[in-house]
């Protein structure tokens, strides 16, 4: 995944807009599993712009902090064909990204990618395409798909063969 680059533009010292950063970004991934890279992040909305830190940097955990945001791109790969191998694998992603509200085992028989934040999460479809799980439907997503999740429960199952790539912002809410 590092065919990917990302740009961060601010001001420089004359006011002038100008690349600022261009290193590689918050990169964490699990072959087989998950690729996902922390682009930028915040710990308050509005967004202080005048910082000169790197923003993507230690931003880890499932969740922005309370008030704050993260804009991540995410590649999921094929889910597994060994169901209980997998929701092992997810319940061990849950327990270092110290996911809020883990799911319950009916949600993990569900999908075992099912969980839910206390987030607004507005998510867009690059590439690939996956199943949008929710507690009671599954919705076909593919590249300009978009969807907006309020806080709710759900889950991504990618039944293809190739990654699915999303980019998309995860903005504290309040919790439902």
């Amino acid at each position: 995944m590092s065919r990917f680059k990302r740009f961060v533009v601010g001001s420089n010292s004359e006011g002038k807009s100008v690349v600022l950063m261009d290193t590689p970004h918050n990169v964490q991934s699990e072959e087989g599993h998950f690729w996902r890279a922390t682009l930028w992040g915040s710990d308050q909305v509005p967004v202080d712009n005048t910082t000169q830190r790197d923003e993507a940097d230690g931003r880890e955990l499932r969740e922005p902090p309370e008030g704050g945001l993260l804009f991540r791109m995410l590649e999921i790969w094929p889910d597994m064909p060994d169901r209980e191998l997998q929701k092992q694998r997810v319940r061990e992603l849950h327990a270092r990204v110290k996911q809020k509200s883990p799911p319950t085992e009916a949600d993990l028989d569900r999908h075992p990618s099912m969980h839910r934040t206390d987030t607004l999460d507005c998510i867009a479809i690059i590439s690939g395409e996956m199943y949008l799980v929710t507690d009671i439907e599954e919705v076909l997503m593919r590249p300009g798909d978009s969807v907006v999740i309020r806080g709710t429960n759900h889950g991504w199952s990618n039944r293809s063969d190739k990654p699915c790539l999303s980019v998309g912002c995860m903005i504290s809410a309040r919790p439902l």
